[in-house]
């Protein structure tokens, strides 16, 4: 049996930097609070919507877990959901899903975003028919790097075995944590040397995701 897919979305399948910033931006100016560069939201992002709104607050010198935190959690989650220009593919994503696909792979997304943004992103950047199911940041009680949604997205697809596929320190803790291959993708946020990361393989471009699959695949 060819084993599940499963793909983090942020920094693996989509560049959505762009789109969290501005994001992030307009709740803070609306209120007062300095704007945030592309490089400071980057470092905020993958842990869930709840890390970055503390981090938010924190920037603008407020309590992370103090009354604010309700109010813009709620307006961040609302504008995730419409505000969807800047996710981006990273090139040939489509392509290698769309063969991955044609073989008989299942596929899952799991993503510390919350699901309904999640899906907005998904749908803005043509892959809502790619995959058989995806799981958000809301869809369960934990989040990665804790494993559980890797598991129920493996149990869901009825998958004896799985692939984890990501880009980050979190992912790569989520991958061990669930005790599956790890397959790194390096052009996405990770912030440790790819050497430093505990991975099965690595790979740069999409164009080798077939190939890679493939091997792993294999008895």
């Amino acid at each position: 049996m060819r084993p599940a897919l499963i793909f983090d979305l942020d920094g693996t399948l989509i560049d959505s930097v762009p789109a969290i910033h501005s994001v992030s931006n307009a709740v803070l100016v609306e209120r007062g609070y300095p704007a945030l560069s592309v490089d400071e939201v980057r470092g905020y992002v993958g842990k869930g919507a709840p890390h970055l709104v503390r981090c938010l607050l924190q920037s603008a010198g407020q309590d992370p877990d103090g009354p604010l935190f309700d109010e813009i959690y709620a307006e961040l989650v609302k504008r995730y959901e419409t505000e969807v220009e800047g996710n981006t593919l990273y090139p040939g994503v489509r392509e290698a899903l769309e063969t991955l696909k044609a073989e008989g792979y299942k596929m899952a997304v799991t993503t510390n975003k919350p699901l309904a943004p999640a899906l907005a992103a998904i749908a803005h950047v043509g892959l809502e028919d790619m995959f058989d199911l995806v799981l958000g940041g809301d869809s369960l009680p934990t989040r990665k790097p804790d494993p559980e949604m890797v598991h129920e997205a493996q149990r869901r697809l009825g998958a004896e075995k799985a692939v984890y596929l990501g880009d980050s320190e979190v992912d790569a803790e989520t991958a061990q944590n669930a005790a599956l291959p790890f397959v790194l993708y390096t052009e996405g946020y990770r912030k440790t040397p790819v050497h430093d990361m505990p991975h099965t393989v690595s790979f740069n471009d999409f164009k080798m995701l077939h190939g890679i699959i493939e091997k792993l695949s294999c008895p």
